[in-house]
């Protein structure tokens, strides 16, 4: 006897989450309901156009922010960078390159490769001081 599935579904800002979006910018459509697997993955697959145009320009949430910044959610933070910025807004603040975010920058690079000497050491692979970053 087989046993059929129940279909798993998430909150909105879990889905959210997941689609590197701000839930607050979504649609209320979006907002207001659950989201299956099924429906998440539809998304990821062929992105609806409000999808597109929040990937594209934003309001990104912080975890977007801080990756397309090269800097940490904690070094967000310590900038006092609490609200969700738009693409142009990051564009911005990365051709001004001001001292906050040449200092952020500079402390995730040596976490990386902190962490990636760690990682190779834990491995027991030569080269754990690696370049780039």
């Amino acid at each position: 006897m087989t046993r059929q599935r129940a279909t798993q579904t998430m909150k909105p800002a879990t889905a959210a989450k997941k689609l590197g979006v701000l839930l607050d910018a979504t649609p209320a459509e979006f907002r207001d309901g659950v989201v299956s697997r099924d429906e998440l993955d539809a998304l990821q697959a062929d992105p609806p156009e409000w999808l597109r145009e929040l990937r594209r320009n934003g309001p990104h949430p912080r975890q977007v922010v801080a990756d397309r910044l090269g800097v940490s959610i904690s070094g967000l933070a310590r900038a006092e960078i609490t609200e969700p910025l738009t693409t142009a807004q990051i564009a911005a603040l990365k051709e001004e390159q001001p001292e906050w975010l040449r200092r952020e920058r500079s402390t995730r690079a040596e976490a990386q490769r902190a962490e990636a000497r760690l990682h190779a050491e834990r491995s027991g692979r030569p080269g754990g001081d690696r370049a780039g970053g």
